[in-house]
């Protein structure tokens, strides 16, 4: 009888183990975003310059003085849900380039405690007298796109995104991938008037 109970207890643990529970790690995904075509318009701004803007986006708010003062837009990027941050300053005879420049690195370095990486592309188009850096913060920052854009003696504009969302760079992805091209069409369209 004891030999029985240990035989079946043995033939038991032994189909238990025979299972084909096989641990497979699932691979990364992301959330589906049906997002559309880039599709651009140009826009003239009150603040000194032109670009090609995505026809999904809005300019939602104008503050500042147009009229050679500082001129700030707010752009609404519609099913992106977030905004892009757009700062033009006209630089005067007693400004230095520097100082724009310098504020503009102090405000990608605040990110850098929570940025994984930060990469950055010059901007130099001489045709146009567009001069700049492009900003791409990896990592759950706040902001992931900054750039600035100056023509080294009249213009400067500072600009950043801040999407309506809790930074989840891994969720983001697709959504900042899309933003980027966008971002760089911006930046590679913008004109002084």
């Amino acid at each position: 009888m004891r030999r029985s109970i240990v035989n079946l207890l043995v033939i038991t643990l032994i189909l238990m183990g025979c299972g084909d529970d096989i641990t497979v790690p699932k691979p990364p995904t992301y959330l589906r975003m049906d997002l559309p075509d880039h599709d651009y318009e140009r826009k003239i701004t009150p603040c000194g310059f032109s670009m090609e803007l995505p026809s999904i986006f809005s300019i939602n708010d104008i503050a500042g003085n147009t009229n050679n003062g500082p001129c700030n837009l707010e752009v609404d990027m519609g099913p992106l849900n977030g905004t892009l941050y757009m700062f033009y300053y006209p630089l005067q005879s007693d400004d230095t380039l520097s100082r724009f420049i310098n504020f503009s690195n102090d405000k990608v370095d605040d990110h850098k405690l929570k940025a994984s990486a930060i990469n950055d592309k010059r901007i130099i188009r001489k045709d146009k007298k567009v001069f700049g850096t492009f900003f791409e913060l990896q990592g759950d920052v706040a902001t992931n796109y900054q750039f600035y854009l100056t023509d080294s003696s009249q213009h400067f504009i500072r600009a950043e995104v801040l999407l309506n969302c809790r930074p989840n760079y891994d969720s983001l992805k697709p959504v900042l991938d899309y933003l980027k091209i966008d971002l760089e069409k911006i930046v590679q369209t913008l004109e002084w008037k």
